[in-house]
């Protein structure tokens, strides 16, 4: 999936880390501006007007949390944290501020860049219409997908799950989570319907190998787009 003209702020106080983030995310096709801390983040974001900030949450001064509760306030921007401690406070802290998502460091840029797509799909999903992800060809405006530029016959339901399997790709998915967004958390019935959806799906695109939804044993569907 390439997205050009979509702009990433990164703010951590490490180096290494902001030249890693800011190398895979240009190659990615995205713009990148950096900071070290809060106030040049902050000052960065006014000029930059990104549509994502990646926030590492333990920066001197003026932390994560409060850079994340301040662009909330006065940008149209989808805020992920970065965190090294894996502790529910943190993570609660930051959603209760406005983060849309977090990350645990260490992490996989696979892992990042699959929640940034999903950030961006979600608050911005009018600034682009087909979106390219490997064989896949998604228009959300029409409802619409495409495989090797064969458009699929899906019945709505099929569609949402194929969009949200797409949107998420490269992470696993429970078959919980993937009834709480497609079926609605009100959903009544047994959680073996999704496993019916997905042998359609795997159908329709000719996927008798599972080379592109994966079944992940005990934990959920993966798609390898």
């Amino acid at each position: 999936m390439q997205l050009h003209g979509f702009r990433i702020l990164v703010v951590d106080d490490e180096p290494h880390i902001v030249q890693f983030l800011e190398f895979g995310l240009e190659n990615e096709g995205f713009e990148v501006r950096t900071a070290a801390d809060g106030m040049s983040a902050m000052a960065a974001a006014k000029e930059f007007q990104p549509h994502v900030a990646i926030l590492d949450v333990m920066m001197p001064g003026m932390d994560g949390f409060e850079v994340c509760r301040m662009l909330k306030k006065t940008e149209n921007v989808a805020v992920i944290m970065l965190t090294a401690k894996d502790e529910v406070e943190d993570r609660v802290k930051g959603l209760t501020l406005g983060a849309d998502d977090y990350v645990i460091k260490p992490f996989s840029f696979e892992e990042l860049l699959a929640r940034i797509y999903a950030r961006i799909r979600n608050q911005f999903p009018n600034l682009f219409g087909e979106v390219v992800m490997g064989p896949f060809q998604v228009d959300d405006r029409r409802k619409e997908i495409k495989f090797q530029g064969r458009m699929l016959e899906l019945s709505p339901t099929e569609y949402s799950l194929l969009h949200f399997l797409l949107l998420n790709h490269g992470m696993v998915l429970s078959k919980a989570v993937i009834l709480d967004k497609v079926w609605g958390y009100d959903f009544g019935g047994d959680e073996n319907i999704v496993e019916v959806y997905i042998r359609s799906l795997r159908d329709k695109i000719g996927d008798k190998e599972r080379q592109y939804i994966k079944t992940v044993r005990g934990a959920g569907y993966r798609v390898e787009a």
